[in-house]
């Protein structure tokens, strides 16, 4: 213990959310998602992340219907001025809509990817969510995988020039998220770890956690389906103790969590009461 503590004072153990500017800011940060607040695309999230208790809010950039409105200035300008507001931060920025436009195969995700970047910078944010759910789903797709890593290799150097990180969330285990990096070969793509998905996958956790490593774990949805945190199948003492054991410092941004028919608000002070019994 002595010893990972002296690392992490010394930025001999950082992850990779910690390396890309949130080390100082206290070792955790914890978020919601604005599409499980219900409030998804809208800058009136980061007021009711205050109201729940959080740090801040993992914004989406958008619908494709509406041309993924955060890449426009007045849009990012509203943000901020939401969060200067609200006495919040903007906790990252999520590409979610890859789940219906596939980055494997669409054209126009290159530029949505490539763009986020900029976004990411106008945010102060140093985490960007890919997602590989429904539509893009990645498992025994090896086509699809290969054309994943032409694509980041082709934009890993943008990021890296950015100080910006490209977080894979997907289907994929630990091990096969690694492979993926491996085959891009950039510090600035990495693993988006979701511990309700890979818990639903029957992957072990805090054993995945752990093998990803703090250099490679950009950030963590904190997540249940159907149920409040503390309530369902994630043992989130496990999942402190692993995070301890590989020094991750960042964000921790709650996803789900919220009961059928449980209002969003009360549900959410709950979820951010149980995160701050954890992970204070």
């Amino acid at each position: 213990m002595l010893q990972r503590g002296a690392a992490l004072a010394t930025g001999g153990v950082l992850s990779g959310a910690a390396s890309s500017g949130l080390s100082g800011r206290g070792r955790f940060q914890i978020g919601a998602c604005d599409w499980s607040l219900g409030l998804r695309g809208k800058p009136g999230a980061l007021a009711l992340a205050r109201e729940v208790g959080l740090d801040g809010v993992q914004v989406s950039m958008g619908s494709v219907e509406e041309d993924l409105p955060l890449r426009q200035p007045r849009v990012q300008h509203a943000y901020r001025d939401a969060a200067a507001a609200a006495g919040v931060r903007v906790g990252g920025v999520a590409l979610d809509v890859l789940n219906q436009v596939p980055y494997k195969s669409d054209p126009r995700t290159e530029r949505w990817v490539s763009d986020s970047i900029d976004v990411a910078r106008a945010l102060g944010v140093g985490v960007v969510l890919l997602a590989f759910f429904e539509r893009g789903d990645l498992r025994n797709d090896q086509p699809g995988q290969a054309e994943v890593v032409r694509r980041l290799r082709r934009v890993a150097p943008k990021a890296e020039a950015s100080g910006v990180i490209l977080g894979i969330e997907s289907w994929l285990s630990g091990a096969d998220h690694l492979r993926l990096l491996d085959a891009v070969g950039s510090p600035r793509v990495q693993v988006y770890y979701d511990v309700a998905n890979s818990t639903q996958m029957g992957y072990d956790i805090t054993s995945e956690i752990r093998a990803i490593g703090g250099a490679r774990l950009c950030e963590v949805h904190a997540k249940e389906n159907g149920a409040l945190l503390g309530q369902g199948r994630i043992d989130f003492a496990g999942v402190r103790r692993a995070l301890d054991d590989i020094g991750y410092a960042g964000w921790l941004q709650i996803e789900g969590a919220v009961p059928k028919g449980q209002p969003i608000l009360e549900s959410y002070r709950e979820n951010a009461r149980v995160m701050r019994g954890h992970f204070s």
